[in-house]
């Protein structure tokens, strides 16, 4: 059997905490704790019958109780078997002790996958979820809750990973070069929390890369200069040209001229390249690109949507510029 039970004072009267309960699931949801999890989505207003789930967890509302209680019964294809609830009850004039509680018995890999991993990510939700329901009310929560480095690398599972995906044709990128030898896109969904401002995608992406990334592309300006092709300048990669849902980088030089589109889409980023070769040694240093890029731009991705899916306001710190 499985009780697991969460519990906050909320310093606010209940009629100011209790509608909060009314909102989760839906686009309007302060609680749940996104986009660092993968968010709660119920297909309609809470009611009994109103199903969703979060990640793969699955669940069906069978008890509601506007703006006090939620009860959601897990699905037949979950292996849990029972329920998890939500509820608000008042503590005094200008307090509400808002309560979670699982109850219930585990089947199949569950027995294996709860204690393992399971049980610590859901203590992680419930802790920031508590931590978005005082600021909600204007309260700043006394002891923030703060992920344990095991609870950090189950994330890595939480936050979506790059695909290949078709180069789109958008206007800053279909007349972006005179000629396209080659091009590629990447793509990464976003989860709902996530900017949409295609500038803090780009410098997430090209100011903060991966170390090793970083190693690689260093030891780059290094060999580059002894077989004739230009080192990258500070500007490799500054915006040329915006709209309100792109942004177009790049740089040109003698072996070839590159450039970088960043889309936010409504629910994905896609990284575009375009690439117009000059002469033979541009030819040649393509033709060595193009075995690694897709490896690079892809962690790149990931590592972007990782820092972003952390916090909307995570500061990109600057790094090195990067050149093709």
């Amino acid at each position: 059997m499985v009780r697991n039970v969460h519990e906050r004072i909320v310093p606010a009267p209940i009629e100011r905490v209790g509608p909060l309960l009314d909102r989760i699931g839906g686009p309007h949801d302060v609680l749940w704790p996104t986009p660092g999890w993968q968010p709660m989505v119920l297909d309609g207003p809470p009611r009994v019958g109103a199903a969703g789930g979060h990640g793969g967890i699955r669940y069906r509302v069978t008890g509601y109780v506007p703006g006090r209680r939620i009860e959601f019964a897990f699905a037949p294809e979950t292996a849990f078997r029972g329920r998890h609830t939500f509820t608000a009850d008042s503590a005094g004039p200008d307090r509400t002790l808002l309560r979670h509680v699982i109850d219930g018995r585990l089947a199949g890999p569950a027995r294996l996958a709860w204690p393992l991993a399971i049980r610590w990510a859901h203590d992680a939700v419930l802790e920031e979820l508590f931590d978005n329901a005082e600021r909600a009310v204007g309260a700043e929560p006394a002891r923030p809750a703060r992920r344990s480095a095991y609870v950090r690398l189950l994330r890595v599972f939480e936050v979506p990973r790059s695909t290949t995906t078709a180069p789109p044709r958008t206007p800053l990128i279909a007349g972006a070069l005179p000629h396209v030898h080659w091009t590629d896109a990447y793509a990464v969904h976003t989860l709902p929390g996530m900017p949409g401002d295609p500038q803090v995608w780009a410098d997430a992406l090209f100011r903060d890369p991966p170390r090793w990334v970083l190693g690689a592309l260093g030891l780059r300006e290094q060999l580059v200069g002894l077989v004739g092709i230009e080192r990258s300048g500070a500007g490799a990669f500054d915006t040329l040209a915006r709209t309100e849902d792109e942004v177009l980088l790049g740089a040109d030089s003698d072996h070839l001229d590159f450039r970088a589109s960043v889309r936010c889409e409504p629910d994905r980023v896609v990284l575009t390249t375009v690439v117009q070769l000059h002469n033979r040694r541009g030819r040649a240093y393509s033709a060595l690109v193009r075995l690694v890029h897709p490896t690079i731009v892809r962690a790149m991705l990931n590592r972007a949507a990782r820092r972003l899916s952390g916090s909307s306001k995570t500061p990109v710190e600057q790094a090195p510029t990067m050149g093709p």
